[in-house]
């Protein structure tokens, strides 16, 4: 009945359903949950879009990504520019000449730099966990305050446990230069991302609150391909054992007042304080509703980091030694399904940016439809 079966309606189904129907392949979607987008999946509460998986804010340096995306939404211009709160102490994110100033007391990049620099003498040899890497990159007072608290609570596991490359890419800069992301487009859909992916989806047929595996040999025989974009490990029974994954958990509000926090993401970086950030969603839309008037009420969420059990969403896999070694034992298990592709952040346990999964979900596409089903 169908050329291929996408399993997952978050955004690599979604961008390979939709190549696929462009070349005229029927496309049937099947998803576990009862609304597709996936983690980006957004919904309208008092007026606000609401983010109810997370904070997403669009980025890429890559204009045929930003080509692509934007035929499907129209973005707005938000950029991201968190604050960390510790202990009631704030700091302006990713570390910057304000974050220096706040610190330090530091004024100009001679000082801070210099401030750096010794900071940074205590670690001599190459780095051999986050702790190591991170007071090598920005010194022991910021680690403390700033990395310590929060990173030990995202991954549930003292920072000398966890790996240095988790935090090589954090941004250093002896600028006032207080972008988050160093992209060349960036956005947010003013609709939300639910409508961007409804878009994509168009054409093909959608069935929610359909569980693949629980129904997979009836499924099956429905497509000459299948997409899978669900857990690797879930797909083999767990034979080989579980992947690791850290999950989340959100707690929302809708307030009587008209401004919170006054910017879209809080970082909570003390040990202590057991949510990770606040989100205020009307910030990613500048305080106003959809109609752009303005509005007398907010919506946030707190952010809370937990391990992964069975039965609740796993988020972001832990790339640690031992589960890099289980992840390519079960990619030879998947190497061995002829009629099955395998992508996305759960179905390849990779972590992605969204302009990453479009660009991996386009060459899936690009050398599926290349070849004859």
């Amino acid at each position: 009945m169908y050329d291929y079966l996408v399993v997952g309606a978050g955004l690599y189904g979604a961008v390979f359903a939709q190549q696929a129907m462009e070349q005229g392949k029927r496309v049937l979607v099947v998803e576990k949950r009862p609304q597709i987008g996936g983690n980006l999946y957004t919904q309208q509460v008092e007026g606000i879009t609401v983010h109810k998986y997370g904070a997403h804010i669009f980025h890429t340096n890559d204009p045929e990504i930003w080509d692509y995306i934007t035929r499907f939404a129209r973005f707005n211009r938000f950029v991201n520019r968190p604050v960390a709160n510790y202990k009631g102490e704030l700091y302006s994110l990713p570390f910057n000449m304000y974050t220096f100033y706040q610190m330090w007391g530091t004024v100009s990049p001679q000082q801070a730099q210099a401030k750096l620099e010794v900071q940074r003498r205590e670690i001599t040899g190459e780095p051999c966990n986050l702790e190591e890497q991170a007071i090598a990159l920005v010194g022991r007072d910021l680690y403390e305050k700033l990395v310590q608290g929060y990173t030990e609570k995202q991954w549930g596991r003292p920072c000398r446990e966890l790996p240095p490359f988790i935090i090589r890419r954090l941004p250093v800069r002896l600028t006032y230069d207080n972008d988050y992301f160093d992209a060349r487009y960036q956005g947010v859909p003013e609709e939300g991302y639910t409508a961007l992916i409804a878009r994509m989806l168009a054409g093909a047929e959608v069935r929610l609150g359909v569980d693949y595996l629980a129904c997979k040999p009836w499924l099956d025989i429905l497509a000459k391909r299948v997409i899978y974009t669900g857990p690797l490990d879930a797909y083999f029974g767990y034979r080989l054992g579980s992947l690791e994954y850290r999950s989340l958990t959100f707690e929302e509000a809708v307030l009587p007042q008209t401004n919170y926090q006054g910017n879209a993401v809080v970082n909570y970086t003390d040990r202590e304080t057991p949510w990770t950030r606040i989100i205020e969603h009307k910030w990613f839309q500048f305080g106003r509703g959809a109609d752009g008037a303005e509005l007398d009420k907010t919506v946030i969420s707190r952010e809370y980091s937990a391990a992964w059990q069975p039965g609740a969403e796993p988020y972001y896999p832990v790339n640690n030694i031992k589960n890099e070694a289980l992840r390519a034992e079960y990619q030879e298990l998947a190497a061995a399904e002829p009629r099955v592709r395998f992508g996305g952040r759960l179905g390849e346990y990779r972590y992605y940016d969204m302009d990453q999964v479009i660009a991996a979900a386009l060459t899936a596409s690009r050398e599926e439809l290349g070849r004859p089903l």
